[in-house]
């Protein structure tokens, strides 16, 4: 079957966020899923760094891993779901799990990195408060023994 799909319209229509950057880190490629889940509109976020989510603690190791990925032209996150901190716009902070698509050029350089990501803020939250009351009811057990 062979059936043609609108790549924008694919991108527009998608509920998590899609963001693409350059070689350079620079985004290129921004979402509504992105304008929703960190609150900067496309005209915002378009041309600045991905410093724009990336907590400043972290900077430091994201641009580590970006530039290891942009010389290699690979990355395990392709498959493998990266869990991070990141910031939104009013400045709070969210848990992201995203994957990564690597993109190239006819010549093979690497061209962009495309993330798609979704807020895991509400299921880290729950899994961090049944890991607490599982350490207090693991305490009360040894107690009780």
């Amino acid at each position: 079957m062979n059936t043609s799909i609108d790549c924008q319209a694919l991108i527009a229509a998608v509920g998590d966020a899609i963001i693409a950057s350059d070689a350079s880190g620079a985004i290129t490629l921004w979402n509504a899923g992105a304008e929703r889940m960190f609150g900067y509109t496309e005209s915002e976020a378009l041309g600045r760094s991905l410093d724009l989510i990336t907590p400043e603690r972290l900077r430091q190791r994201h641009w580590d891993g970006y530039h290891k990925a942009m010389d290699t032209g690979t990355t395990k996150y392709g498959n493998d779901l990266l869990r991070v901190p990141a910031t939104h716009k009013d400045g709070r902070s969210m848990s992201i799990a995203f994957t990564v698509a690597m993109l190239f050029t006819p010549e093979g350089a690497v061209s962009a990195v495309v993330a798609v990501i979704r807020d895991e803020t509400q299921r880290f939250q729950d899994e961090r408060t049944l890991r607490k009351r599982l350490a207090e009811l693991e305490g009360l057990a040894a107690a009780d023994q």
